[in-house]
């Protein structure tokens, strides 16, 4: 990155000194007007002041990780933000579905605090007693409120055999609790046949081998004798579009899944060829569940393909990307809203349940999944 900005810094300092002729085609070869072009020379300006007059020593690579930061920052978008080469790494093993950490699922609320909402069986997270629902307040003593969620989430992520010191809040009360990384193997679904040969598959998030993690899933209920079938999307996410769209392609009827549009107006969708789903189906779902999580819900209601049972649904209806750069970091960038298909955006409110159920955390029973099976069995018997 220095010998890159500073070639740039080179060049343009140049081109200030040359004919104006000069500075067009710097202009034209750099894809700014003259505005941009200004607001760039601005930015190293600033960038030279501080290198050569700030009175200690500076850090190049540091300088310039702060201005983008800021630039991503400045966007107020809770869910753009600049990717350090950590939390780069720690985002695409994510979606690789294997990495070093405590083997949690965070959540963020809308009022962007951040909880445990899911916990893996003999996992550090859970041998060192976290639970669902306790709010992180800190990760190694730094306040989760100066970090973005993926800053949190690589924060929490590091080497197997490492230790790492969350500050949570449960039951009004503060706690330090210590927990030794180890190597997480990702599995994002799980099954089992319930009673009256209802199937019941759960998707934690969407990664690289959801999809066939659902596939297996699927047919190995189907080979059970399954009549009707429960996806439990409650406290997931979400993750890779594309992973969710072939979910949907086996479950929603032929037509529309999701459509896509960018800030040009130009619009992609995604379309399933299936001809008519296989079995009654009902979809959980609560304030948790988000982006993937959603598109795949929501098209599920719009097709009338099954019954949204639960809490409505945290409300993101933006899609990002992930924009490599020159040193190992990138930034996760708004690209595109999602409609789902009858044309609603759900950005900011959620998919809203058909039978809205809550879910005591003090309860004996899971009272949306009882509700789920009561909805299945009716329609068994009716058929």
């Amino acid at each position: 990155m220095n010998k890159i900005l500073k070639t740039i810094i080179a060049v343009l300092l140049i081109a200030i000194i040359s004919s104006i002729s000069t500075l067009g085609l710097i202009y034209y070869a750099l894809g700014f007007n003259e505005q941009g072009f200004s607001n760039l020379m601005r930015f190293i300006t600033a960038y030279r002041f501080i290198e050569t007059k700030y009175v200690n020593d500076t850090d190049d690579v540091k300088l310039i990780d702060g201005a983008i930061d800021g630039m991503v920052k400045s966007l107020n978008d809770p869910h753009s933000n600049y990717l350090s080469p950590k939390m780069y790494k720690t985002l695409m093993e994510q979606t690789e579905g294997s990495f070093a950490g405590i083997g949690v699922v965070m959540g963020m609320d809308n009022e962007q605090k951040i909880h445990i909402v899911g916990i893996m069986e003999n996992s550090p997270g859970q041998k060192a007693g976290l639970q669902e629902g306790d709010e992180i307040l800190a990760v190694d003593g730094v306040p989760v409120t100066q970090m973005a969620f993926d800053e949190v989430a690589a924060h929490v992520r590091g080497q197997a055999g490492t230790d790492v010191v969350l500050t949570i809040m449960r039951d009004n009360a503060n706690q330090d609790i210590t927990i030794t990384r180890d190597n997480i193997k990702l599995k994002t679904v799980g099954h089992k046949m319930l009673d009256n040969n209802i199937g019941y598959i759960q998707i934690v998030s969407f990664s690289e081998d959801t999809a066939n993690e659902f596939n297996e899933a699927y047919n190995d209920l189907k080979n059970q004798g399954m009549k009707a079938l429960v996806l439990d999307l409650r406290n997931n996410p979400g993750g890779l579009l594309t992973t969710c769209v072939e979910i949907a392609k086996k479950l929603v009827p032929k037509g529309e899944i999701v459509s896509i549009v960018d800030k040009q107006g130009n619009k992609e969708t995604y379309s399933s060829s299936l001809e008519a789903p296989e079995y009654p189906l009902v979809v959980l779902i609560n304030k948790n569940s988000a982006s993937a999580s959603e598109i795949l819900s929501g098209a599920i209601q719009d097709t009338k393909t099954g019954t949204i049972i639960g809490n409505t649904s945290y409300g993101k209806g933006s899609v990002q990307t992930i924009l490599p750069m020159f040193e190992d970091d990138a930034v996760k960038l708004t690209i595109a809203k999602y409609y789902t298909p009858s044309g609603r955006s759900i950005d900011g409110t959620g998919i809203t349940p058909d039978i809205e159920i809550n879910l005591d955390e003090n309860a004996t029973s899971d009272t949306q999944l009882d509700k789920a099976l009561e909805v299945l069995k009716a329609q068994l018997n009716n058929n």
